[in-house]
């Protein structure tokens, strides 16, 4: 047994008062039964399938009210897996649905049988044709093929406010639009083609001049039955008329049948079909975009109105006026986008009524934007706008800054109004058009209607294309609330059909909690063919069962999930998945969201439950020790929910009192421990290395088994040498700032092979070259930020640390009269930020005074302008860190890299690199799947510099690339050296 072993049960949830009615039955606590399991595995080899309990309950949930939990969970790598999966289930008569991002608001990502992850394995784009056309594997982000796409002055055409999450397949296959995108610039407008596999395992590309013989030859009745239903719809007039009309306005109900009027062959009828067929028809392979110019000038406003039908009562002015966005939000949104970073506070105090219109214009260039904003100006003359807090001013701005903040606060609506719900209640978003002409009596209707059946939802949406949306809580735990939700819907989906003939989903796709009401919305016939096109194409009822066709009446209430409260920080969440693109562990154990699905999990047992035990048992490797614990996914959570920081409290929880002494004891004898791990590193350095990396990874790994594998680090052969025993030499008089050499770079030197000076010496240098000289304190040594001790949770060494450095700063910065420049940024984050909860009072007032500024922003700000660039390199790739990120900081990286370089590249896919001080010693894996994609983008191509700002980053990014990372400051010195 380990030294230093976790304690027992710490993990355990607090709150189980279970059994929910929803929780996973204990017969499933075995995960995926036989032989499905052995079959699949033998298929396709056992890292592509996913059968823990464990793993099936993280995939049981996205972002819809819905909870239904796989058999199985298959990670496809290509099509050929797709193929092969398809293939076993039309023999096995079982069920496939495809999931991507998992951000479908209608359940559309869950399946109950087998469900595959066309996530992890599916991303990359290829820009074509000057950028005029893109094509994109289905699980790339649309931020992720925006960023791609900027370069080129384009963009694409859908832009749902979930971009950074969601990815290209399922917008397609939800048909998703967004703020811009209207019925013009959607998916179904904008494709120029795409490849796809039928549910019999045909891959058709529609680019493919040969594609329509090629599918003649290989389903010959599919392609009969296609041109027979295009035959009967053109032979109705009335049913083609309806069927255009319904397109007039934003509609993703059903199929479309649109495509067998636009389509002359059954592939061209197919390639319509697909869009907005949520994986019920075919498993989308690739696209081929036609992108459209990225228009950079605006000119926007948010504007207070005294009530939401007065606001929509306005919209077709600034339609008429050329708006390309116009974007409603009630006073429920309004007043609960306060939890979004940047929203200013006096929001909360907005009167019930009022509702604001986030209006905004765009151009190719200034001129364009000026006569935007006259247009725009003239506009608001006639209007009566309200501003009943301060911060209202009611005005057009290009400010890019407001401009931004504008829209965080909008795309936040869903996480923001779900944030504050009631603590335990069930989410539902729902999203249906009118006809813009009606949109303000719409809204009347629909305040009305949520009164009579006790709800105050909060209301947004597009409100230039009539698309709004709506949320609404309930307890899904309780009957007679499930009961309540069941009568309005059935209320609302009546009046929008029968009183505006509006659509019942206008841009987030038909889903389970729409497919009841099919009907009602199309009438018989044309519903009847909806059902024509399912069978002709998946006769055998394969994929995704249930999610676009259902007869049953109550199907939009069945698997509705309960939302049991756990830790009060993960509470808000209301599982978007917005957190996922961020996270480093993503593709190797859990993310953000399903740390906290499976703690939900978890409450919803009984003590004793075979379930519970599974999902303990898989939980401290799969969730808090593999969780970098960056915090990034606070950043991506629109209500800054810190799943890192939970981790971080769970490993707190696991430690018995022998393992906290020793962290505590760590702490106060840091000085000794510090030295001696800088001998370490010097006697491992005059080993060879082809003795030294095999004898110092055996005798670590021996020491990790003797200790504890998470405590102890594993040797790793990239790491560098030995830092010079003496730090430079520095005056204090006459000093611009106080420099801090954090620890890392006390005891690790700088990249091999390297020559020139130590990071410490170049920070010297080079602030001196710029009249502005540093001092670096004596007693230095024996202090730290604190991470060490924080990023494993221990509250004790934490707490010594945290007042031991905050008390130092105080004294060498004269009580904050200097700056104190830190040369990490993880330690300028943990000494500016993190310290702070761990301070007495005393020292948290002395804190407050200090100036914490990384060693980046001192260069960027306070020596470029100062210094003489001598000469500069060709190319430099950046890592902008994690904690730069928490700090604003990247773009004084980026600043001090063009000063360097001729040409500095930023790589799309940079993310924390996980190495996490010591975390990717501990778990090298986790380094290694967290860079994998930024790696790729690294080593495509040769750079002259590999830049960083933290030196433990710079490691984890060699071993990732093969390259040498080093700091920006070291590159800033070569610079300006005379």
């Amino acid at each position: 047994m380990p030294l230093l072993e976790p304690k027992p049960g710490a993990l355990r949830p607090r709150g189980i008062g279970g059994p929910a009615p929803d929780r996973l039955p204990g017969h499933r606590a075995g995960g995926t039964p036989e032989p499905l399991r052995t079959e699949l595995t033998e298929l396709l080899g056992p890292e592509k399938v996913l059968w823990k309990v464990s793993d099936l309950v993280r995939y049981a949930s996205d972002a819809s009210p819905y909870r239904f939990v796989p058999q199985v969970v298959v990670i496809a790598e290509d099509i050929d897996d797709v193929s092969a999966v398809l293939s076993y289930a039309h023999g096995r008569q079982r069920d496939v649905v495809f999931r991507a991002a998992g951000t479908s608001l209608n359940g559309q990502a869950q399946g109950e049988d087998i469900l595959v992850d066309v996530r992890r394995h599916w991303a990359g784009i290829e820009v074509l044709e000057e950028g005029r056309r893109a094509r994109i594997r289905p699980g790339t982000t649309v931020a992720r093929a925006n960023a791609a796409l900027a370069r080129y002055g384009r963009i694409l055409g859908p832009d749902p406010a979930s971009a950074a999450a969601c990815t290209l397949g399922g917008v397609v296959a939800n048909n998703a639009s967004g703020m811009t995108a209207g019925t013009t610039r959607n998916s179904y407008r904008t494709l120029s083609s795409l490849t796809f596999v039928l549910p019999g395992g045909t891959v058709v590309d529609t680019a493919d001049p040969l594609a329509d013989e090629e599918l003649a030859r290989a389903e010959p009745a599919l392609c009969h039955g296609l041109l027979e239903i295009k035959r009967e719809i053109e032979a109705d007039p009335a049913l083609v008329a309806r069927i255009r009309a319904k397109y007039e306005i934003k509609n993703t109900t059903g199929y479309r049948l649109d495509a067998y009027l636009d389509g002359t062959t059954p592939v061209e009828i197919l390639r319509g079909l697909m869009v907005g067929s949520e994986g019920t028809l075919g498993f989308i392979s690739e696209v081929v975009f036609d992108t459209l110019p990225l228009e950079r000038e605006v000119c926007s406003a948010l504007l207070f109105f005294p009530s939401l039908p007065a606001a929509a009562a306005a919209v077709p002015l600034f339609n008429a006026a050329g708006a390309v966005a116009v974007e409603l939000m009630d006073g429920n949104t309004l007043r609960a986008s306060v939890s979004v970073a940047g929203v200013p506070a006096d929001w909360a105090d907005l009167p019930r009524e009022t509702t604001a219109l986030l209006v905004e214009f765009r151009a190719p260039d200034r001129a364009g934007r000026d006569a935007c904003a006259e247009r725009a100006a003239r506009l608001l003359h006639g209007i009566d706008l309200v501003a009943p807090v301060a911060s209202i001013t009611n005005t057009f701005t290009g400010d890019p800054k407001t401009v931004g903040g504008y829209w965080q606060a909008r795309k936040a609506f869903v996480t923001a109004v779900g944030g504050a719900r009631a603590r335990g209640t069930t989410l539902i978003t729902e999203d249906f058009a009118v006809p813009p002409g009606r949109l303000a009596e719409a809204c009347e209707a629909l305040l009305a209607l949520q009164a009579e059946h006790g709800f105050d939802a909060a209301v947004a949406g597009h409100a230039a294309h009539g698309n709004l949306h709506f949320l609404l809580a309930f307890d899904a735990a309780d009957p007679a609330d499930v009961e309540r939700y069941g009568a309005f819907m059935d209320a609302f989906c009546r009046l929008t059909v029968e009183r505006f003939d509006g659509s019942l989903k206008a841009e987030h796709s038909t889903g389970r909690n729409m497919a009841p009401f099919l009907e009602l919305e199309w009438g018989p016939a044309a519903a009847a063919l909806m059902w024509r096109t399912k069978r002709l194409i998946d006769p055998d009822g394969v994929l995704a069962p249930r999610v676009l066709l259902d007869r049953d009446p109550r199907a939009h209430l069945r698997g509705l999930k309960t939302v049991p409260q756990v830790e009060a920080v993960a509470d808000p969440c209301i599982e978007c998945g917005f957190c996922e693109p961020v996270c480093p562990s993503q593709d190797l154990t859990t993310t953000p969201r399903q740390r906290i699905v499976l703690r939900r999990e978890m409450t919803r047992q009984q003590h004793g439950s075979p379930v519970l035990d599974g999902l303990l048992a898989a939980y401290g490797y799969d969730a808090v020790d593999t969780c970098a614990g960056d915090s990034t996914c606070k950043l991506a959570c629109p209500v800054g929910i810190d799943t890192g920081a939970l981790m971080k409290d769970f490993r707190r929880r696991r430690h018995g009192p022998r393992e906290e002494a020793a962290g505590a004891l760590a702490a106060r004898r840091f000085g000794a421990a510090e030295s001696a791990a800088r001998l370490a590193v010097a006697a491992a350095d005059r080993i060879p290395s082809r003795i030294g990396d095999p004898l110092l990874a055996a005798v670590t790994g021996a020491a990790r088994k003797a200790v504890r594998p998470d405590l102890v680090p594993r040797w790793l052969a990239e790491l560098p040498g030995a830092a010079a025993r003496r730090l430079p030499a520095t005056r204090r008089v006459g000093a611009s700032a106080v420099y801090y050499p954090a620890c890392v770079n006390r005891i690790f030197g700088g990249p091999q092979g390297r020559s020139g000076p130590s990071l410490p010496q170049a920070v010297v240098a080079v602030s001196e070259r710029a009249g502005r000289p540093v001092w670096i304190p004596g007693d230095v040594g024996g202090t730290c930020c604190a991470t060490i001790w924080h990023s494993k949770g221990y509250e004790a060494g934490t707490r010594v640390m945290a007042n031991r450095i905050v008390e130092a700063a105080w004294g060498w910065t004269a009580g904050g009269l200097l700056p104190l420049v830190v040369d990490a940024s993880s330690c300028t984050l943990g000494i500016a930020r993190e310290v702070v909860p761990y301070l007495t009072p005393q020292n948290r007032a002395l804190h407050a005074e200090l100036r914490v500024l990384d060693s980046i922003v001192w260069a960027a700000e306070e020596l470029l302008p100062r210094l003489e660039i001598r000469r500069t390199v060709g190319s430099a790739v950046l890592h902008p860190t994690c904690s730069m990120r928490h700090l604003g900081d990247e773009d004084r990286l980026r600043a001090v890299a063009e000063a360097c370089a001729e040409e500095v590249v930023v790589p799309d896919d940079a993310g924390c690199c996980a190495f996490a001080g010591d975390r990717g010693m501990l778990h090298p894996e986790l380094t290694a799947s967290a860079t994998a994609r930024e790696a790729r983008e690294v080593t495509a191509r040769a750079f002259d510099a590999h830049l960083s700002a933290n030196r433990m980053c710079e490691v984890g990014m060699d071993r990732a690339t093969g390259r040498t990372y080093h700091s920006a400051l070291l590159e800033l010195e070569r610079a300006t050296r005379p």
